[in-house]
């Protein structure tokens, strides 16, 4: 092959900002193919045309997108496709990981200096057994902002037909960590009384759940302590007292909310978190 249009491994990398050994391993990956491999050395060539998708690959990694997804939008780009809405959205999921990071070490920060306990009291209160609608979907932080609203609307929607007698405010039940990077089971709970009218057909996914009479330990969040990621600081707060006292936890943590505006970080907002609680078996 003639080697008057090629750069040899070292010039390339110079020029593209990559060091040797990434260019090596996006050639390993498939990602950045050199165009001559010599047989005898085994030195690598590069084509000067591929310096723009070389340097493209720099600033794309440079954003930490992994090399499978470089990969597709290297494709996209030399495919003619404009790739300019699929950075638009990285840089928007950056900034909301930007805002949830900021807010977890300043709660850490405020748990190192106060001290969760002395931010959110924790007491017990029994509860009576409740039936409620139920909407539920397994999903991490995002999902859960886009599930919930419309789940709510629905349950009313079916109350309103009943009509359903409400028991109390609505609430949510985790079973498990739900955030940027876990999953858990989440269900939109809408309670409403049983000595009433019942509702008769369900649409699909919608179901009644009964949850028996139980004891609850409890705090109470409100305002900006009440937004994703500070409520954690009061999960975590239950959760050490439940633990330190001597209790087991009977089932999902429930999020149950007293006054909701509809705008998170409200100051008015006024949430309480739940964990039902049991007596250590014997022994």
């Amino acid at each position: 092959m003639d080697r008057t249009n090629l750069l040899p491994i070292g010039q390339f990398a110079q020029a593209s900002g990559l060091s040797v050994t990434a260019l090596r391993h996006y050639d390993a990956s498939g990602l950045l193919a050199p165009a001559l491999v010599d047989p005898d050395s085994g030195y690598r060539y590069f084509r000067r045309d591929q310096l723009r998708t070389a340097q493209l690959i720099r600033a794309l990694r440079q954003l930490g997108i992994p090399i499978e997804q470089v990969r597709g939008l290297i494709a996209r780009s030399e495919g003619g496709e404009d790739i300019a809405p699929a950075l638009r959205d990285h840089l928007g999921a950056a900034e909301r990981r930007l805002e949830v990071q900021r807010s977890v070490v300043h709660s850490l920060l405020s748990r190192l200096t106060e001290g969760a306990e002395m931010t959110h009291g924790v007491t017990i209160r029994q509860g009576a057994a409740v039936r409620a609608l139920v909407r539920s979907a397994t999903l991490d932080r995002p999902g859960l902002d886009r599930f919930m609203l419309p789940a709510y609307r629905e349950m009313y929607a079916v109350a309103g037909q009943g009509p359903l007698t409400f028991a109390g405010p609505a609430f949510a039940r985790y079973h498990g960590l739900c955030d940027e990077e876990n999953e858990c089971l989440v269900e939109a709970c809408l309670p409403f009384t049983t000595g009433g009218a019942q509702p008769a057909e369900l649409p699909d996914g919608m179901y009644v759940l009964d949850i028996p009479e139980t004891a609850y330990a409890f705090t109470e969040v409100t305002g900006e302590a009440a937004t994703f990621p500070r409520i954690h600081t009061a999960y975590d707060a239950v959760a050490n007292w439940v633990t330190e006292h001597g209790f087991v936890f009977a089932g999902p943590v429930q999020e149950i909310f007293r006054h909701w505006t509809g705008t998170p970080g409200h100051p008015e907002n006024r949430l309480e978190i739940a964990w039902p609680i049991g007596e250590p078996a014997a022994g």
